[in-house]
Order: C-alpha cells, then structure tokens, then sequence
C-alpha cells in the first residue's frame, strides 16, 4: 500500500475559486505552470512558509513573477533555530520575495485587478495565482476502511519489514511510519528517499528474500536561492519529549578556508547533556550546508557522542573547509558548554 499524503486545504471562504492550488505531485506542477502560462500571471501568493514554499517562491521569482509569503509565525522555515531562518528571510528579501509574517489569511475573494485577492488579519493583497503550502497528511482512506492500525504519529503502523497489521499487507512511504533511531520513536517523515528505500524492503519480503528497514535520523534539504539549508536529527523541544536533556549551541563561520575567500555557515549542534550523544543538526550557509549534515546524519546513524563528532577525520581541503572545519569547532564549543 502506498496511498501517500493529501495536501491540507484550510477551510476558508473562496477557497474553491480558479486559480488556488495545492502542490504535491508532478500532476499538481503541471497544471500550476499550464495556469501560469495561459493566464500571464505576473503576481502570486503563497500561503505557508515550509520548506516547499521556500522552494516555490524561488521558482515564481525566477519565472518573472512578484511573489509573496504569507506565514503565521515569525520567521520561515520552524524546523531550523530562529537565527538560521532569519538568514532565510534575509536571503528572500534580498531576492524580492515579500515575506509577511504573522498573517493569517482569512477569505478569498475576486480582486479589482487581478483575478483573486487574499484578505488578512494584515490586509489585503491581489494575485493572478494562489499556491497553498500548509502540509501534508497520510491518506488513509483506503487502510482504514480495511481496518490497518494507525499509528501515534497518525500514519499507518509498520514493522521492520514495513508490514501492517493485517497479514500479508505492506505499507511504504508517505502514508506510513518510520523509526526514529534518535528519538526512539515512530513517526511520519513524508519524503522521496524514505518511500524508495521503504518500497525497496517491502519488495524484497513481499518476494521472499528478506530485508528490514533500519529507520532514519530526519535528514532533510532545501536550496532557496543562494542558500544551502539542511537539518537532521532532532531539536531541544523534541528531545525533550524524548526524555533527553538537550543542550545547544550555534556557531557562525566559514564554509571554506580564509585564505580562499568568505562563504557565511552557521551551523547548530544539539547534545544530551547527561551522556554527550549527538541528538540534531541545523546548517544554513552560501555553502557546504548539504555536505555537513549528511555528515552528522552518519554520526547520527553511528550514535555517536560529541566528543567523538569534535575529532572527525573529515576531508580537508582549503577550498572546501579550514583544517579545522566548523564541525568540529561547534562540536569543541558544545562540549565546553556541557
């Protein structure tokens, strides 16, 4: 089974109207650039600040067309540490992206000179085109009505071997949970690597050469513009309901070696104070974002403590990193904390 998520839809007056779109498969991008083709739009909103609306306001940007983000917290992009997302924003005004924070939108209207007009507790602003982006959830449709059981997080409950409740059912992807080798929990991750390598597992049981699905540690990525923004593993608030005493810090530095220019990375670690184990990582920089994190991720994976994360042979080379890169000067400045 592979039912995969649907797009929430908020329910709001004039939701219904042409030209209001939600995207989460090829389908949905189809007709997006089909509307925006044949309709000349010039002006779009998008509603929601994760890391799909980050995505779509650069490629509105780049397709020529004025974009702006409404968003109910403060900054973009909640998963990442407010200092971090606040290099985002910075990143999105310096490109003409219009972020408005704390705004809920309340109806949707017909618009004096633009086909709609979207009414906020901060005001009203027109658009050719409305994009959604406020997540997702599983579809269970189909999996309760067969009666599969559905997990804490919401999704449909697996085994190792990504069987469900229901003897010879398997469930892969969107639609169902995954372990969390950080937090020790199951939860619902909806991304494309975890459906494959899920889809891969079920294949090979449902054929009789066994194989189980190790879980993840909640690595993720975005690019928005010139930035390069990942994460992985867990936050404080997560680890504390995880029952770990999380301690932080975030440091800013240089993705390469000073002698070869200036290119900005922040990077934050989090640890359990108690035992020094790394629980998560947020990177955000013109560079080397991506690679940091998947290295962490690896630690992650290896349940590695931040002592041992301060002292990884890492590939050193000037144009990508100083001798000491910002992993381990984070890492040697957490431990200090500690």
């Amino acid at each position: 089974m592979a039912t995969g998520t649907k797009a929430l839809v908020p329910d709001l007056p004039g939701i219904e109207r042409p030209g209001i779109f939600t995207l989460k498969n090829l389908e949905d991008a189809i007709k997006i650039k089909a509307y925006l083709r044949e309709n000349n739009c010039r002006k779009a909103i998008i509603i929601g600040a994760g890391f799909i609306a980050m995505e779509m306001s650069e490629a509105l940007h780049m397709a020529g067309i004025k974009t702006t983000i409404f968003h109910r917290g403060n900054l973009p992009a909640n998963r990442w540490d407010a200092e971090l997302s606040k290099l985002m924003l910075q990143e999105l005004n310096n490109n003409g992206v219009e972020f408005i924070a704390s705004a809920q939108t309340l109806a949707i209207e017909k618009g004096k000179d633009a086909p709609l007009c979207a009414v906020t507790n901060q005001g009203k602003w027109e658009a050719d085109m409305i994009l959604v982006a406020v997540g997702v959830k599983p579809d269970l449709a189909l999996p309760q009505a067969m009666g599969l059981k559905i997990g804490n997080s919401g999704a449909i409950a697996v085994n190792s071997s990504q069987q469900t409740s229901l003897e010879n059912v398997y469930a892969v992807g969107d639609c169902c949970e995954s372990y969390h080798r950080v937090s020790r929990r199951w939860v619902n991750i909806p991304l494309g690597d975890i459906a494959n390598k899920q889809g891969r597992v079920a294949g090979r049981n449902i054929g009789g050469k066994p194989l189980t699905f190790e879980g993840i540690v909640g690595a993720q990525s975005f690019r928005l513009f010139n930035l390069e923004c990942a994460a992985t593993g867990i936050d404080e608030k997560e680890a504390t309901l995880s029952g770990y005493n999380p301690v932080s810090t975030l440091v800013w530095g240089n993705a390469i070696a000073g002698t070869m220019g200036q290119k900005k990375l922040g990077l934050k670690l989090i640890a359990d104070k108690l035992s020094g184990k790394l629980l998560g990582a947020q990177a955000v920089g013109m560079a080397g974002a991506v690679g940091r994190i998947n290295a962490l991720s690896v630690a992650l994976w290896a349940d590695l403590n931040i002592d041992e994360v301060a002292y990884l042979d890492l590939a050193y080379s000037p144009p990508y990193s100083g001798a000491w890169d910002i992993i381990h000067i984070t890492a040697q400045a957490l431990r200090r904390a500690i």
